[in-house]
């Protein structure tokens, strides 16, 4: 069935030699999009979201990888804050990509909680807010 909208491209631009393999391919893709066959906007959704999951885990990681400053207990705020951040990240992606209501509500639940608990820890060791 996905091969049916290329039924109507021309066949210069199925198989021309004289267009780069990458080129033919998205103008296959763009037509196939405009025809209505293929899914598109979700598959561009899901790449979207997944590439920015990936981003802030990333993130995440590196900041969790910070070095130590000698102080247990501000390298563990440290590291946590960036866990904890990295969380917050990760529910906000859900909230503007994801469609369960349940995992909405438990995306914002963790939002606030997580919010505190970096406020919590900061404040345990005197950072300023």
């Amino acid at each position: 069935m996905q091969n049916q909208p290329t039924r109507c491209l021309p066949s210069a631009l199925k198989r021309s030699a004289f267009i780069p393999h990458a080129i033919r391919r998205m103008a296959l893709l763009i037509a196939i999009a405009f025809a209505g066959s293929l899914a598109f906007p979700a598959d561009l959704q899901e790449s979207q979201y997944l590439a920015e999951m990936r981003e802030g885990m990333m993130r995440m990681h590196q900041a969790m990888d910070a070095p130590p400053v000698g102080d247990i207990d501000a390298d563990f705020v440290a590291m946590m804050v960036a866990h904890h951040q990295g969380a917050i990240d990760m529910a906000r992606i859900q909230l503007h990509y994801g469609h369960n209501e349940q995992l909405r509500r438990i995306a914002q639940g963790i939002i606030v909680e997580q919010q505190q608990e970096i406020t919590a820890m900061r404040h345990a060791i005197g950072e300023s807010l």
